[in-house]
């Protein structure tokens, strides 16, 4: 039985070329089995600790924002505005100085180099301190409920052959971040703070929801057509320390956002997706759950 929500489209879609640099907004993607085609097809290797790093380790990565030049190069802004490309001499040299912090752009290997995607020494060898840093949390607040991850990203920093950190897809709705402007009047929610795939306009505030205002929490295990492709809704993403982070000097550091979501929301802000059925999402496509 095909059930359609009225008025219920794509509002919003990103892509980000490199993994924790700010992306860029686009008018369509592409969906394959692993994700969106171009997305997160570039990361930052840590010369300093090793392994694959975000900005859970090196939060300056965050002020970077990276677009597709051609399907050869990126180009990455840096925080002074200058840019270099990932295919330029200097771009490591360059990026590490932004960052304060010596690393290598590293593209995307198979999924077989497993070494490729092992995971970095930790910064500390208590294993809570180390996840309760990585997630933001104060000492009174509980960790995220981990059985929702998949196993294997205990060992590598991504699912192998990816660079996205547990799931190809997040999905917001257009009425959660109305409802976290509504909650948090002195902070800056701008959308670049939570990173999504793409935001659903969902015809409505959410207030029915089982959480109001964030009506996505109730389409875990629920599969929906979008455009030419398929998506499975998962569970609810929970939210770690980059969502704090500063993007630039009118999105500075605020640890406000993230004291919401964990204390208010459960933790958790948008949705993980998986792909079904690959193929073309646009701006304004429907979404209709099957």
């Amino acid at each position: 039985m095909t059930n359609t929500v009225g008025g219920m489209q794509v509002s919003q879609l990103w892509r980000y070329p490199v993994k924790s640099m700010v992306g860029g907004r686009v008018d369509s993607i592409d969906l394959d089995e692993l994700g969106v085609v171009g997305d997160r097809t570039w990361a930052v290797r840590d010369l300093e600790r090793g392994g694959i790093r975000g900005a859970k380790k090196i939060g300056s990565l965050m002020r970077l924002a990276a677009r597709d030049v051609d399907d050869a190069q990126v180009e990455i802004t840096l925080p002074d505005g200058s840019t270099v490309l990932t295919t330029d001499a200097d771009v490591d040299e360059r990026v590490s100085a932004a960052l304060d912090h010596r690393v290598r752009l590293e593209a995307l290997r198979p999924a077989d180099d497993l070494e490729h995607y092992r995971r970095g020494a930790p910064d500390s060898d208590d294993v809570v301190a180390e996840l309760r840093g990585i997630f933001g949390r104060e000492d009174d607040e509980p960790l995220p409920d981990f059985s929702v991850f998949p196993p294997i990203i205990a060992e590598y920093e991504s699912p192998p052959g990816t660079y996205y950190d547990v799931f190809p897809l997040m999905v917001m709705s257009e009425a959660a971040l109305a409802a976290l402007a509504a909650a948090l009047p002195d902070s800056n929610v701008d959308i670049r703070r939570f990173r999504p795939s793409f935001v659903v306009d969902t015809g409505d505030d959410g207030a029915d929801a089982s959480t109001p205002g964030h009506p996505e929490f109730d389409w875990t295990g629920r599969r929906a057509t979008i455009g030419s492709a398929m998506v499975e809704f998962g569970a609810p993403c929970p939210r770690c320390v980059m969502v704090t982070r500063e993007i630039s000097s009118a999105i500075p550091a605020d640890r406000a956002v993230l004291r919401h979501v964990v204390r208010d929301l459960d933790q958790n802000l948008g949705i993980y997706a998986t792909i079904v059925t690959p193929g073309t999402i646009r701006v304004g496509d429907a979404m209709t759950f099957v």
